[in-house]
């Protein structure tokens, strides 16, 4: 049975949304889902229409298919919620039995990019009664009141539902990160929330990472701390939302992992390949010399901080206007394992594959537009900085003496000056 929905998209420069094309997912005779979708031709008329992804989806009057992804194009995955907005809609959605579309239908309107879906030929898209954007100071009375246990009036009713849910932070909730939306100081924010059963205090650290990243020269989001009903929650300001009188603008958004052509699975590992996304964002970038060094530098940070979490879904491009950009970093978090040998990151690194280490990064490094005498300066001082600087940011942004302990290990572990190959 085929399912379809309208893609909505907001032009750059843009508050409202305008219908780009259609989108149907089917099942071929053996089972398996395949996709299509169509720009419409009064959106290919317009002067000033842009494509969702100029490489997988170009402008054209034809009908694109994919049998990838169970049949969602990239650049519509990346619009489709992460694991907990998944497990938001299953128990809110009422509905028993969902594909890609009720996922993408059933979404709140503040997901990533510039892409909005509906049921309706105009937009925009309905907007969902839960999973929200919310305003931190409500979000702040309303974790407090569910905390104390007070009633909660019929109106405020789903919203203190989405509050209970993030503040259930036990192993119950499956290891998502429970995170929000919220607006605050005319920007919005991705509220990431402790969990009870976190080995240190993640949004301090997390925080203290993005500052050190910054330290190291690289182009990281700017976050914040904020105390949500007496816990610590990280706020991490969204790179792809740009307020103005008349609304939030958005820009459009590629993650790696679809500039990548690859899936989440292990199945698919081979393709999360620094490397390859440097020859990637060569075809993609408006800037890719520039690009293709702060792509090294994330690798060679990743490395030093040992954030093994360095998955291409924790990559992006953003297009705030007709050109395509590395977004700023995110999700940097370090990772103290027990190896002082050895230590393999998500994406493969060089000739070593996953390995972290000198010899790894500098062996691929023309492929980042880099000569080795440069990229062997970026990585001397990067690793100077983080080996000086790394305790003083984490302590300044208050993580405990205790959790420093904990996380000391992460930090350019003995492993990365050696070169094991046989």
């Amino acid at each position: 049975m085929t399912s379809e929905a309208f893609v909505y998209l907001m032009l750059p420069g843009e508050t409202q949304f305008v219908t780009a094309g259609r989108l149907a997912l089917d099942i071929d005779r053996l089972g398996n889902p395949f996709g299509r979708f169509v720009y419409g031709r009064r959106y290919m008329a317009r002067a000033d229409a842009v494509p969702l992804d100029p490489l997988e989806l170009p402008m054209a009057e034809r009908t694109f298919e994919t049998r990838m992804l169970k049949g969602l194009f990239g650049v519509l995955r990346d619009a489709s919620p992460d694991y907990w907005g998944r497990r938001i809609i299953e128990k809110c959605a009422g509905v028993t039995q969902l594909d890609e579309i009720d996922y993408l239908l059933n979404s709140a309107d503040d997901r990533a990019g510039a892409l909005g879906f509906g049921l309706n030929v105009d937009p925009p898209a309905p907007l969902r009664a839960f999973n929200r954007t919310v305003d931190l100071t409500r979000l702040q009375q309303l974790a407090d009141a569910v905390i104390a246990d007070e009633a909660i009036p019929a109106r405020d009713a789903t919203d203190a539902g989405q509050v209970q849910d993030l503040l259930r932070l036990g192993t119950s909730m499956g290891g998502a990160r429970p995170k929000a939306v919220v607006d605050d100081e005319h920007a919005l924010w991705v509220a990431k929330f402790n969990r009870t059963d976190d080995s240190w205090n993640q949004a301090r650290v997390e925080h203290a990472m993005l500052t050190l990243a910054r330290e190291c020269g690289i182009d990281s989001a700017h976050s914040r701390l904020s105390r949500v009903a007496g816990r610590d929650v990280l706020l991490v300001k969204r790179f792809d939302r740009e307020h103005s009188a008349a609304g939030y603008r958005r820009a459009r958004m590629l993650s790696a992992l679809t500039l990548l052509r690859a899936g989440d699975s292990l199945t698919d590992r081979d393709r999360w390949s620094y490397p390859m996304l440097a020859d990637e964002l060569r075809r993609l970038s408006a800037s890719p010399r520039e690009d293709a060094a702060e792509l090294f530098r994330r690798m060679t940070f990743n490395s030093l901080v040992s954030n093994t979490d360095d998955h291409p879904r924790n990559h992006a491009f953003i297009a705030p206007q007709s050109e395509w950009r590395l977004s700023p970093a995110y999700d940097l978090t370090p990772s103290p394992l027990v190896s002082d040998e050895r230590r393999d990151l998500a994406m493969i690194i060089g000739d070593q594959g996953r390995y972290a280490n000198v010899a790894n990064l500098l062996s691929q490094c023309a492929r980042f537009l880099l000569t080795r005498e440069q990229a062997d300066k970026i990585i001397k001082d990067m690793k100077a900085t983080v080996r000086a600087r790394w305790y003083e940011l984490a302590r300044g942004v208050g993580v405990s003496e205790n959790d420093c302990e904990k996380i000391g290990r992460a930090f350019v572990y003995p492993g990365l000056e050696l070169d094991l190959r046989p």
